[in-house]
């Protein structure tokens, strides 16, 4: 006898819902290719066709309009059983924290799979990071690097990455080569990752550095560096969403195209069931963002990069 699997229904409702496979794919956090080859072997399980589907569109057929309000019912109802089950064991809720970045949504897709707590602090990814491996924190969204990983006993997953782009007073300059930019250090120990990666880009790439003080590299301090500056000025990913003021603009970094990720660390002897979920819930493939483009950078050091632990473990598995 044929079993269906709860994942292949939960794909089959998330294609169905946005009759849209890119979408549904990107939905689930799943490459879209994998989601198709399910769909087929959900269609082949169940001996009907579910979706007519050609290059321009994605519909329903008859059939799977008819098992579509059954399917969603299944899946509610095994979220609802986990959450029960959840309540009875008596597990107390995983502790997060971030330095200024989350995933937007990670409340809605953890909710069914474990109890998070975001922690208030917000701190920098060296201390969020020394923090989950002393056990104060469970989870914690951060910057790292692999020798970081090692050192304190964690393991990573990607879970977001930011294209870093750089701000000028230039109106006329479409993008800008990393070679031909400035990046902005500062003395502040709170800063000490993006020190260290701008120093990992200017060295790969030609930029220059300075190093300033005072809280310069956000806010007005920071765009008066802009002004002065005959360099674009990289702008670090606490600032790459904050609005500019009129006389500046930001612009693409190309040459290569200069990443950030952000990752999830957990202790790397931490096996609880709730912490694995909400890993495999929040973890994004590098193709997704980005980051394995032949154009993309990444220091040498990253975990996600082509030279990391990630990379690794796809060469050994024969992927």
């Amino acid at each position: 006898m044929t079993t269906v699997e709860l994942r292949q229904l939960r794909y089959f409702v998330a294609v169905a819902e946005e009759l849209n496979y890119a979408r549904a794919a990107a939905r689930l956090r799943i490459a879209g290719p994998s989601l198709s080859q399910q769909i087929k072997a959900l269609e082949r399980d169940l001996g009907v066709r579910l979706f007519n589907r050609d290059r321009r569109s994605v519909t329903l057929t008859g059939a799977g309009s008819s098992l579509l309000p059954e399917a969603r019912d299944l899946v509610s109802r095994a979220d609802g059983l986990q959450h029960r089950a959840r309540q009875l064991s008596g597990s107390k809720p995983l502790r997060l924290a971030y330095v200024h970045w989350l995933p937007p949504d990670l409340s809605a897709r953890t909710s069914a799979v474990a109890q998070v707590h975001t922690d208030p602090w917000v701190a920098p990814s060296h201390t969020q990071a020394a923090r989950v491996a002393d056990g104060s924190l469970d989870l914690a969204v951060c910057w790292v690097r692999t020798g970081d990983l090692e050192e304190l006993g964690l393991r990573a997953a990607l879970v977001g990455a930011h294209r870093l782009h750089a701000v000028t007073s230039q109106k006329d300059l479409g993008e800008v080569a990393a070679g031909n930019t400035l990046l902005l250090l500062d003395d502040d120990t709170t800063w000490r990752s993006w020190n260290t990666y701008a120093e990992q880009v200017t060295r790969a790439t030609g930029a220059r550095a300075a190093w300033v003080s005072g809280s310069s590299l956000t806010g007005q301090a920071f765009f008066e560096h802009v002004r002065r500056s005959r360099r674009p000025v990289v702008d670090n990913p606490k600032n790459q969403d904050a609005a500019l003021p009129p006389d500046l603009t930001r612009v693409p970094v190309i040459n290569p195209a200069v990443y950030w990720t952000w990752s999830l660390v957990w202790r790397a002897d931490d096996d609880r069931a709730e912490v694995r979920a909400v890993v495999e819930t929040l973890r994004r493939e590098p193709a997704e963002l980005g980051i394995d483009g032949p154009g993309a950078w990444l220091p040498g050091d990253d975990p996600h990069g082509r030279q990391g632990p990630r990379a690794a473990r796809r060469s050994d598995s024969g992927d």
